[in-house]
């Protein structure tokens, strides 16, 4: 296990850029700092004088709670850097006098005084064009020498999908052989960003899990991410399908992790130019939520999954539209112990990009 070739890495596009081994080595870590925190051994040296910068463009609760209290127990210090509370970061074309800052100097002064800038963003402050809050995150870490931390993006979420896949890790003990569905789930809100199950599926599929992903049609996913799907799961030995059956979607899981995101008419798109190329419609984007609002798991459901299969949800779950009351608090959730998990998971990220032997 090398944790030297961590230090200083952007933990961007996680799922992509980070190797099966390395996964392998920050779910090892966090079990470990996960049980020297149940047996109340000090970690206060690990990160000890170190700061954490964090921007939320968008709100939170478990993000925002792990980091910060993530941060102080390895010794370090946590300040929220609230945009509008600040001058708001800005790219290039979308400043306003007085009230924003150019990335570019906001990044560089950071990098002076602290040592992690994690941001998230998605949604109305990307200007619903997809891919934007990504690459805001990017040119941050273009300006900044210290590691940028993406705590959900408009295309990935890679702090949630190591929490889940460390608690697939603690119920099943391997990732082979475990089916995995990711499928969609109604809400009454079409806003919601596709990072989570664009992250679930990639970090599923790399660690050779057998994985499912079910939507009604226009809630496809990112095809670059479907690419990728397919090689991880060449290279892992595990399998890769796309359906549009919620009921088969369920049927023999080990894991099932329904969950909404908005459909492809949710969002702007913009080629390499910034020149749009297909405009959002949230017209037809409410006439395909509302077609598919029989996606909702319920105990019937449940009882197509495997005995021993487990509910996902990354939370905050909409009950009564995506879940049932039931199910959610029913012995085979686990969306507590991932809520508990993203603590462990986002202090193995720190330890080892912010720490670590050079």
């Amino acid at each position: 296990m090398r944790t030297n070739n961590f230090r200083g890495r952007d933990w961007i596009d996680a799922e992509i850029d980070f190797n099966r081994e390395e996964w392998e080595t920050l779910i090892h870590v966090a079990l470990d700092l996960k049980r020297r925190h149940a047996m109340d051994d000090d970690q206060t040296e690990i990160l000890k004088g170190k700061t954490l910068f964090s921007m939320f463009f968008n709100q939170s609760l478990r993000t925002r709670c792990t980091f910060a209290a993530g941060i102080q127990q390895l010794g370090g210090f946590y300040t929220e850097l609230d945009p509008g509370k600040t001058y708001t970061p800005a790219r290039k074309g979308f400043d306003i006098p007085y009230k924003t800052e150019r990335i570019a100097d906001v990044a560089r002064v950071l990098d002076q005084v602290g040592d992690a800038i994690a941001i998230r963003m998605y949604g109305p402050p990307a200007h619903w064009i997809y891919g934007f809050a990504n690459s805001t995150l990017k040119e941050f870490a273009h300006y900044a020498g210290n590691p940028i931390i993406n705590m959900e993006c408009d295309k990935f979420h890679p702090c949630q999908a190591l929490a889940d896949l460390i608690t697939i890790r603690e119920r099943f003990g391997t990732f082979k052989g475990v089916n995995l569905t990711m499928s969609w789930a109604y809400s009454g809100s079409i806003e919601k960003p596709r990072a989570v199950p664009q992250s679930v599926v990639l970090a599923a599929a790399k660690m050779g899990m057998n994985v499912t992903l079910s939507h009604p049609k226009g809630f496809e996913l990112d095809p670059e991410v479907i690419s990728s799907c397919e090689k991880f799961s060449d290279q892992s030995e595990g399998s890769f399908r796309i359906i549009n059956d919620f009921d088969e979607g369920f049927r023999g899981a080990h894991v099932v992790y329904p969950k909404s995101w908005g459909s492809v008419p949710c969002f702007n798109y913009t080629d390499k130019t910034g020149k749009t190329v297909k405009e959002q419609d949230h017209k037809e984007a409410e006439r395909l939520n509302e077609a598919a609002k029989g996606w909702k798991t319920t105990a019937k459901q449940m009882a197509l999954a495997d005995k021993q299969g487990i509910y996902m949800h990354c939370l905050p779950a909409d009950r009564g539209q995506e879940v049932d009351d039931d199910v959610i608090d029913g012995p085979q959730s686990v969306v507590i112990d991932e809520a508990e998990n993203r603590l462990h998971a986002q202090k193995a990220i720190m330890a080892l990009i912010m720490g670590g032997r050079r």
